[in-house]
């Protein structure tokens, strides 16, 4: 949850700077959201990727054998 505080505090700090500075933000709304939901989606299609593709450990049997 602080991760979320701090990149939202972050993100607000730097459009109040570019408000005062009189400047737009670099990218239109709509298409930095794109980019932020690509951002997103790559950071996690490595791990699923590598956890599909990754072979499974051989379960262990919980039998003894007498």
């Amino acid at each position: 949850m602080k991760a979320y505080l701090l990149s939202l505090g972050a993100g607000l700090l730097v459009g109040i700077v570019y408000s005062l500075m009189g400047v737009r933000s670099p990218a239109p709304p709509v298409i930095a959201l794109i980019g932020l939901a690509g951002i997103l989606l790559g950071e996690q299609l490595l791990p699923i990727a590598h956890r599909i593709l990754a072979p499974s450990a051989p379960i262990a049997s919980t039998e003894h054998d007498a």
